[in-house]
């Protein structure tokens, strides 16, 4: 078939999609082979249509064509097969065996032989290999991942899984482009010609018209045409374009009482009821003329994740209507607008939801996938508190609720949102719950309120404040939208009227008229009045499915963010005067991977992640005005927050991170916070201490006689109720004391922060004098605990925690692997590592020892290695002889390969494919070697001694290596070629690191490069491989250095000594800020001289956790005291050279390519 042709069947496609001819366009998909639609293939996995997905992959590929494609057939007959025995339908199942499974035996007989004997057993789930297989939903998606997988590697699918990029309705512009040039070739063209065919060339009757035009090239769908050409295709077109309804030109509210078919419940008396005539101020809103799609192959993530994935939305607390409809043009620059980098934290999983404190401008909310919910000060970088997911009260849940929860545990935060004044919170949960909060800052978060909301999920969380009283608004699965009063959680209204779940919700006011916008997945918008009438609106949004709405700051303007199920994605402006959407704004991808995120900023900006970017607009343009990566490592569809000034952007990061992106001011402010820190941390013991607001006022009741009213507390009570504290007289002059991050609130007002410009100090006292290096000296002044043991001891040469923080694997010098795991209990609710209680040495139920491949080698001279996959699955291990694969449930060898010599030293997994790892070697090489197809892509070349550290940057696309030879070279990850290199740098006076082991390791902002020697510690600037700060060992750390690592969230790096000793550095500057003595770790008795880490792990998820493998055969994990929640206090900033930490001298960044003689 020609290329032509090829395309006329893209486009034949794309015609079919958009007449909703489906059934058709996968024939066609089959039968033509030229595009595999993704995410049909997906829907006929999960929904069990075995003969169907067979069928449709049959136009593409055979049983037989290559070993991918075998493996794509067998994993789909072996689910079919499991299915039939889960179900005991073993006539069907011996039928699938014969017929289906019988063709893969000629190449496996063994595996052939084992499926059968799993009709024996009553319960497959017997069998070792399969204990862990779930139910039939998640299976057939756990398959679904390993199939996408092998038919993006296959070559036959190359090409064909996307399609092509075409403009809307292309075949019909085509046509009508024809139309225009049959019409000007007419003898007589007709000023309005009257088309009734296409099955026949247009030609027009009689003269009575003027001269033909040139072609032109209209649109199907358009404007009216000029004189003397084509228009465009009227009532007798097969393509007849949809008018819009004639009552979409009515208001919101032609109606003022109209009837309702879905009155809201009302439970208890009717206290928040609107005032009379209120509903004229909400309109009927016009639904947008609808536009006929292009055709979209989705290949996204499946409904149900994206409906679970939670907009980051702005604020929806109320705020005043102000002014007009005139939008006069503010002062903000786009300059302005928060693009640098100023902080990475790591929450420890993926992060859902955040909200900025409304009033401390630095603290942050944050919710998690696991129920988890923290509160950060970015400023420091500090975790002020964190609670995990447990109902508080499960007498009271109901039993829905409790059966939801013993089927399915797992509970992820759908919401998570600050109140007007900062003194509440509320968590939306993904199964009924809601937990407010009171917060009266630091640590200080107690419960308050737990509410059974919604039958399922509780899909959004919002504050209000209809008759001044302060209440929340949930939504949920069950189609309804609810009002509780915040201070009793008493239910006050229930609005029903959705049709579908209910995605989001919006509650505003304007001049005394309290009011609830709603959205619902299946594109419905309505609105509500706190009173009987239902609701006041019913259109439909742009995308039809998740969309979430918005206010700008001063309330004035109505934004609207949304995603089709298609990955269709649009930010639109409102006219609220007439209900219609009055700018769309342009700059999206055709296809989004989740449901885009976006918020609003200083009433003239707009942000919404997306395609891996954060993209901005100004609300007066539709166009893009700009996008940021963020230094890159961004997800598809970043959640992304501003905090209330504008001067901060958090924006949720892969690999659970948070990224504070921040402009001038919030650059200023954060560094401000950071300096104050150490203040409040060194202030006087006899200074007062800010005192907390009493809960009754958060609750809407005044604090004070005469306290403010109205929406949001006016500048008296807010200050009063949340920062006021007794007043210091210095000298004459009475000062307010700052709160805890160091703002002066004193003079605020609407509960907004004063518009100066936080102020840096011009002078910094020298707080060096007063600071402290902590010592611990005891056990009891930490919490530690030694790992339980019963096989023989042998010293821990390498360690890992599991990626989900629940086990700990050690690898010994004599090759066996040693697996720890903690339970979930009442003493370890969340089942994670923690040095409070003791784990189990785990064994699968054969008791067989996981042990490398030790054949003519002695390990105990060898260089280990091991790396860990992403899903804790399988875990990947060398002891100096061949490289093995083991499963991590049954310990049993995957496969082997690279059999010595050389022998492997350092393994790593590629961060974007599994498939692909990096094997460091002893004879100085690195290969690229990708196990599907068992083949090395790429030997790389340029150290003099074995490779002994590897690492990864996801946004710099390189491969940065160690070796022995001290030398550190950067590789690119597209071609694999060798960018730069240079010897680690000796410090004067310091010893030699031209021997021994060198280390390497990528801060979260995969940018800068830890390097860990035995004679020093040093941090990279891994772009352009120059160093940035130094560190030698020197007193009260003067023994060499074993072994170092970065804590989870890069603000720490734990060191371990020769001497047994424990050092634990800030990682900004390289300075340590705690020791922990030999003592702390190493048994009674034995000297530090002969036991001693070897290696030190960091938890995954928590900051202050790490693990130490001993020498003597030891694990140990520590912590420190709860009391304490940190290690120490970080020593004073300071630029240069700062008390004895030399940063790295200026010849240091010029290292050379040449070996140091």
């Amino acid at each position: 078939m020609s290329s032509l042709s090829r395309e006329l069947v893209f486009l034949i496609l794309q015609f079919l999609d958009e007449e909703k001819f489906k059934e058709t366009v996968h024939k066609l998909e089959q039968e033509s082979g030229f595009f595999f639609n993704m995410k049909y293939f997906e829907d006929q996995v999960q929904g069990g249509e075995w003969e169907e997905v067979e069928r449709y992959l049959s136009g593409f590929t055979k049983v037989d064509d290559n070993r991918y494609s075998m493996k794509i057939f067998f994993e789909i007959r072996k689910q079919k097969y499991l299915e039939a025995l889960d179900k005991q339908d073993r006539a069907k199942a011996v039928d699938i065996l014969v017929k289906d499974l019988k063709v893969f035996s000629s190449f496996n007989e063994e595996l052939y032989k084992e499926i059968t004997q799993l009709l024996t057993l009553d319960n497959f789930r017997e069998n070792e290999q399969l204990s862990k297989y779930g139910d039939t939903k998640s299976a057939r998606n756990i398959m679904l991942l390993e199939l996408k997988k092998l038919i993006e590697a296959n070559p036959l699918f190359r090409d064909k899984l996307a399609f092509p990029s075409l403009k809307a309705s292309r075949l019909r512009t085509l046509i009508n482009q024809s139309l225009n040039w049959q019409h000007q070739l007419c003898k007589n063209p007709r000023p309005n010609p009257d088309i009734k065919t296409l099955f026949i060339d247009h030609t027009c009757g009689p003269p009575n018209g003027a001269r033909a035009p040139p072609p032109t090239n209209n649109p199907l769908v358009g404007g009216l045409p000029k004189q003397g050409t084509f228009p465009p295709l009227g009532t007798h077109s097969p393509f007849q374009p949809t008018p819009p309804s004639a009552s979409a030109l009515a208001g919101w509210m032609a109606n003022p009482n109209p009837p309702a078919p879905h009155a809201p419940v009302a439970n208890g008396p009717a206290a928040l009821t609107a005032p009379p005539n209120s509903a004229t101020l909400l309109k009927r809103p016009r639904t947008p003329p609808s536009t006929t799609p292009t055709v979209d192959y989705q290949s996204a993530d499946s409904e149900h994740l994206m409906k679970r994935a939670r907009p980051g939305g702005p604020p929806v607390d109320e705020v005043n209507y102000a002014g007009g409809p005139s939008h006069p043009q503010n002062n903000v620059s786009p300059d302005d607008l928060p693009k640098n980098v100023a902080r990475s934290l790591n929450q420890g999983s993926c992060v859902m939801s955040m909200d900025f404190h409304p009033i401390q401008q630095s603290v942050l909310l944050v919710g998690t996938n696991v129920g988890d919910i923290g509160i950060w000060e970015v400023g420091s970088r500090e975790k002020l508190a964190q609670r995990t997911f447990k109902v508080w009260d499960i007498t009271a849940a109901s039993m829905p609720m409790q059966a939801a929860l013993v089927k399915d545990p797992a509970v992820s935060v759908n919401r998570t949102v600050w109140n007007p004044d900062g003194t509440l919170l509320g968590v939306a949960f993904s199964k009924h719950i809601v937990h407010i909060y009171t917060y009266s800052g630091g640590s200080d978060l107690r419960q308050h309120l737990e509410i059974d909301a919604h039958v399922g999920g509780v899909n959004d969380l919002a504050f209000s404040h209809p008759n001044k009283q302060l209440c929340v608004i949930t939504c949920g699965d069950d189609k309804t939208i609810k009002v509780w009063d915040a201070a009793t959680g008493r239910k006050q209204y229930t609005f029903e009227g959705h049709e579908a779940p209910v995605y989001s919700v919006c509650p505003h006011h304007k001049e005394s008229i309290q009011f609830i916008f709603s959205t619902a997945i299946d594109g419905k918008i309505k609105a509500w009045l706190y009173d009987l009438l239902g609701s006041r609106v019913d259109y439909d949004a742009p995308g039809h499915w998740c969309t979430t709405m918005a206010y700008s700051a001063d309330g004035t303007r109505l934004f609207s963010c949304g995603t089709s199920k298609d990955g269709e994605s649009y930010l639109v402006e409102w006219n609220e005067s007439e209900g219609a959407i009055k700018r769309t704004y342009s700059g999206f991808r055709k296809r989004s991977s989740g449901v885009v995120q976006f918020d609003t900023t200083r009433n003239r900006f707009l942000a919404a992640g997306d395609e891996f970017l954060i993209k901005f607009w100004d609300m007066d343009n539709t166009n893009l005005l700009t996008t940021i990566d963020a230094d890159g490592g961004l997800p598809a569809s970043p959640r992304l927050r501003f905090n209330k000034e504008g001067s901060l952007l958090a924006v949720t990061a892969s690999d659970n991170g948070i990224k504070i992106l921040a402009n001038r001011d919030g650059m200023q402010m954060l560094r401000a916070l950071e300096a104050r820190a150490y203040d409040s941390n060194n202030r006087a013991p006899q200074e007062p201490a800010v005192s907390k607001p009493p809960i009754g006022n958060a609750l809407g009741v005044p604090s004070t006689p005469g306290g403010g009213g109205g929406d949001r507390p006016n500048s008296s009570s807010m200050a009063g109720s949340v920062m006021d504290g007794p007043t210091l007289n210095m000298g004459g002059s009475r000062v307010r004391p700052r709160d805890r991050v160091g703002n002066d609130h004193s003079g605020m007002e609407g509960g907004r922060t004063p518009e100066t410009k936080p102020r840096i100090p011009d002078e910094i006292p020298d707080r060096s004098k007063s600071w402290k290096l902590t010592e611990i000296n005891e056990q009891n002044q930490c919490r530690s605990t030694r790992l339980p043991d019963t096989l023989p001891p042998n010293k821990v040469a390498r360690l890992i925690y599991t990626n989900a923080g629940v086990a700990l694997l050690a690898l010994a010098s004599n090759a066996v692997h040693k697996l720890w795991k903690w339970q979930r209990n009442e003493r370890n609710p969340s089942g994670k590592a923690t040095a409070s209680v003791a784990p189990s040495l785990w064994q699968p139920a054969s008791g067989i020892l996981m042990t490398n491949d030790i054949s003519d080698t002695n390990p105990e001279e060898a260089v280990p290695c091991i790396a860990l996959s992403k899903n804790d699955s399988y875990v990947m291990s060398a002891s100096g002889g061949k490289v093995s694969l083991f499963n991590m449930m049954t310990f049993k060898v995957m496969t082997t390969f690279m059999p010595p010599p050389p022998a492997a030293t350092f393994l790593a997994f590629h961060p974007q494919d599994n498939n692909i790892i990096a094997i460091g070697m002893e004879d100085s090489t690195i290969q690229i070697y990708n196990v599907r197809v068992d083949e090395v892509k790429s030997k790389l070349k340029g150290h003099q001694k074995r490779i002994t550290g590897l690492a990864f940057s996801n946004s710099l696309n390189v491969l940065v290596s160690s070796g022995a030879d001290a030398q550190l070279c950067m590789w690119g990850t597209d071609g694999w070629e060798k960018r730069k290199s240079k010897f680690v740098q000796v410090q004067p006076g310091g010893r030699s690191p031209s021997m021994g082991d060198t280390r390497v390791q990528f801060h979260n902002d995969q940018v800068r490069l830890l390097v860990v020697h035995e004679s020093q510690l040093a941090v990279y600037d891994a772009s352009k491989l120059d160093r940035i700060r130094q560190w030698v060992p020197q007193s009260p750390f003067t023994a060499a250095i074993s072994n170092a690592t970065y804590s989870c969230d890069s603000a720490l790096v734990y060191t371990g000594f020769v001497d047994g000793s424990v050092g634990v550095f800030d990682a900004e500057s390289l300075r340590p800020r705690c020791r922990l003595a030999p003592s702390v770790h190493i048994p009674q008795g034995v000297s530090g001289s002969t036991v001693y880490p070897l290696v030190i792990a960091a938890h995954p998820a928590e900051p202050n956790q790490f693990a130490l493998g001993l020498s003597d055969g030891g694990v140990q994990v520590i912590e420190p005291l709860e009391s304490e929640g940190k290690w120490g206090t970080g020593p004073p900033a300071d630029n240069g050279t700062a008390n004895g930490v030399p940063s790295g001298p200026a010849s240091g960044n010029q290292g050379s390519d040449q070996t140091p003689r």
